[in-house]
């Protein structure tokens, strides 16, 4: 096996394994912080919310230290420790007998979880520019897989205990660790790294860094919406089926097996279908389209069927993430494809602590007792208007892109 081939095969590994570390808690999470805390579903949604935001808070502060870390040191060592530390956090809460110790956790995570912008980078450096966006692609399908096996596994491993997926998340991040410290290979040459500068390791000096490529400003901007607006899936999918439709932890896992299998058609299959015949701008306004009205059909989907049949068409919302990032990629050279990844992980951050927050307190104000009105997919609405945003947003930036996305390149 090639270099190029090695690494794309280990970076679909670690996210499938990071994927279903992730998704083998969603189905129990709700139960889990309810039992913990002795509090009600719209109680456990506000608090699900407040543990996002604060890994996120601590990943806006540290994914440029760690994106440029890894432009100087090189992606294996900075990812390593990512992986090691998530399965410490998953043990953690595992073991967890009070809230304040999953917020622990979810902190260690923050500060050291540099997992996908890493990843993206890795892939950067063993891609030419036209295939980064099928490449990021594999992205997808690992995540595809992972969302197949976490959630079905979690809902059904979580019957029998609450805590026994986070043990298991812990066992195949550790395993993951152990495999990347034996196989994979350094992707990025001495000769192609650059000198640590604190002046552009700060999410501030970070984001200035994306003057020097002007398109990229508005695209960073778009996927800053967009990814405020995914984090409804995440933050509020079992909150919203477990309250409307009074789904259990296997009802939910296994629908968010169907999300991927879905991710794994479009991510894997379809967009590289698509890229070649199309272009990259086009398919990811296809993908645009596709998430808006999506998230605004399950707002007010009324029965189980119609929400499996809007989750089908939030499918191809996939589109989108890699065919933006193959277009970002192609506008920097490989010695700063660290540090393009660290702004997009610092923007997704900030998007994860808005998000997150935005679409559980919504919940739990909407179907608490002092809600104005009862209404258990507002976290949809605001989720589609925002996906609307971004794709307007996106489709001012049509006309300076070429068909491919790469006219714009330094």
């Amino acid at each position: 096996m090639d270099s190029k081939r090695h690494a794309l095969t280990f970076v679909t590994i670690t996210v499938f394994i990071d994927t279903v570390g992730f998704g083998i808690i969603m189905p129990v999470l709700p139960q889990f912080l309810m039992s913990l805390a002795d509090i009600n579903l719209s109680q456990a949604s506000g608090i699900a919310g407040y543990l996002v935001v604060s890994y996120a808070l601590l990943q806006f502060v540290f994914a440029p230290i760690l994106g440029n870390l890894s432009d100087r040191y090189g992606r294996k060592r900075v990812l390593l420790v990512s992986l090691a530390m998530y399965a410490v956090n998953y043990l953690i809460a595992g073991l967890a007998g009070t809230l304040w110790v999953l917020f622990i956790g979810r902190i260690l995570t923050g500060i050291t979880s540099a997992t996908h912008a890493t990843a993206s980078a890795l892939i950067a450096d063993v891609s030419p520019p036209e295939e980064r966006a099928q490449n990021f692609g594999l992205m997808g399908v690992a995540f595809g897989l992972g969302f197949i096996v976490g959630p079905s596994l979690g809902g059904l491993v979580g019957g029998f205990d609450l805590r026994l997926p986070f043990f298991l998340a812990a066992g195949l991040a550790a395993l993951n660790t152990m495999y990347g410290f034996f196989v994979l290979r350094e992707t990025l040459p001495e000769d192609r790294r650059r000198p640590f500068d604190w002046r552009r390791a700060n999410p501030v000096g970070m984001l200035m860094q994306v003057r020097k490529y002007p398109i990229l400003v508005g695209l960073v901007l778009v996927m800053f919406i967009y990814n405020i607006a995914h984090h409804v899936y995440p933050s509020n999918w079992n909150f919203y089926t477990i309250e409307k439709f009074s789904w259990t932890p296997l009802e939910v896992g296994l629908s968010m097996g169907l999300v991927g299998v879905l991710a794994i058609f479009v991510q894997g299959y379809l967009i590289r279908v698509v890229i070649p015949k199309w272009g990259a701008p086009v398919t990811a306004f296809i993908g645009f389209t596709a998430q808006a009205l999506a998230y605004l059909g399950i707002a007010f989907s009324g029965s189980s069927m119609a929400l499996y049949m809007w989750c089908v068409i939030s499918g191809f919302a996939g589109l989108v993430g890699p065919a933006v990032a193959g277009i970002m990629s192609n506008q920097v050279p490989q010695n700063e494809q660290g540090e393009l990844q660290g702004i997009n992980a610092s923007m997704g951050s900030i998007a994860a602590i808005i998000g997150p927050l935005l679409m559980t307190q919504s919940f739990t104000f909407f179907t608490g007792p002092e809600a104005p009105v009862y209404l258990p997919g507002i976290a949809f609405i605001i989720a589609g208007s925002l996906a609307i945003i971004a794709l307007l947003i996106f489709a001012s930036n049509l006309r300076v892109l070429g068909p491919s996305g790469t006219t714009q390149k330094p």
